[in-house]
Formats: structure tokens, sequence, C-alpha cells
């Protein structure tokens, strides 16, 4: 009939913006799983973060479940999302970014099959903090989730930078075209 249920057993319209917000999440989760698999064959040790990554926005999937306008003490408890995971990211990003030459002109995804499919995942990843930033705002879901979203598509960029150094891939960069 049109509705499902949140965490809490909240009936809301399919169309309600915490289903959005889930189903961009699945999607990142999704983009990022093939971004996974492009880079094992490339044999990209990463690999582990992105599988742990897949594993966080499953745990950001339940907190967005879980709108604490109707959430009791035991689900805010067992769908709490820390800000531990957001440093991590920050120690990653740090990490990678160490490696890279400085980035000085707009980069256009590309530079392999790896760097593409992370670069995709990055975009994903921004609609994905466009639609829970809305929820974070209205004081549904936790500000860490907004934020690991937020770092984790700055990740998702370096690591496709990453990728392609790697494999020595050109990344293709942003010409003005001529009028």
């Amino acid at each position: 009939k049109g509705f499902s249920s949140t965490f809490t057993g909240e009936r809301r319209p399919k169309g309600d913006r915490i289903f959005e917000a889930l189903g961009a999440t699945d999607e990142l989760s999704s983009a990022i799983g093939l971004a996974g698999e492009f880079s094992s064959e490339k044999g990209h040790t990463f690999v582990d973060q992105l599988h742990k990554v897949q594993c966080m926005l499953q745990d950001v999937g339940s907190n967005i479940a879980t709108p604490l306008s109707s959430a009791r003490e035991a689900h805010r408890k067992r769908t709490s999302f820390s800000e531990k995971p957001v440093l991590e990211l920050e120690q990653w990003i740090d990490s990678y970014s160490e490696q890279l030459p400085p980035l000085r002109a707009f980069i256009l995804p590309s530079g392999g099959r790896s760097s593409a499919a992370l670069h995709f995942s990055r975009a994903v990843c921004r609609r994905a903090e466009r639609c829970v930033v809305p929820l974070v705002q209205a004081g549904e879901a936790d500000p860490n989730v907004a934020k690991y979203l937020n770092r984790l598509s700055d990740y998702l960029f370096v690591l496709a930078r990453y990728a392609a150094m790697k494999e020595g891939k050109e990344e293709k960069i942003y010409i003005k075209p001529e009028p």
C-alpha cells in the first residue's frame, strides 16, 4: 500500500525522506562493492577498508531507520553512531593523501576501472549525504552519520586518485572548451 516500517515500528510512506536516505545508503554500499571488486582484481591492499566501510554503512542505515522522534532508549542505544569511524576515515585520508602528488587541476572521473568506480562511489556518497543532512537537521538522525558520509566522500576521492597512481593510469583533467 506504499508504506514501510522503520526500526521503531513506525509506519511511514515509502517516499518518506528516511527511506530515500536508506535507499541512497544501500546504493552507496553497492557502488563501493563494485569498486572493491575492481580493486581486488588489481591487488589493491585497501579492499579490506572498503569492506569495513560497507559494514559501517549498515550501521549508518540502522541509525537512519531509527528516527529519534519515535525511538525508545533501547532503540537509540542499539543504533547509536559514534565519532570513532569518522576519525578512522580521517586517518585513512591522511595516509593516502601523503602519498599523492598535489592536486593542480579538476580531475574527471577516470584513471582505470578501480579509480572510476571509486569516483562513482564518491558521487553516490555525496547524494546519500544530501539525503541524510535534512534528517540530522530535523533531529531524526545522529549528526555523526552525516559527518561520516561527508568524510567518506573525501576518502573515496583520495582513494580513486591513489588507485590510479598505483595502477599507473592517467587521470583525465578538466580542460575548458574553447568558446
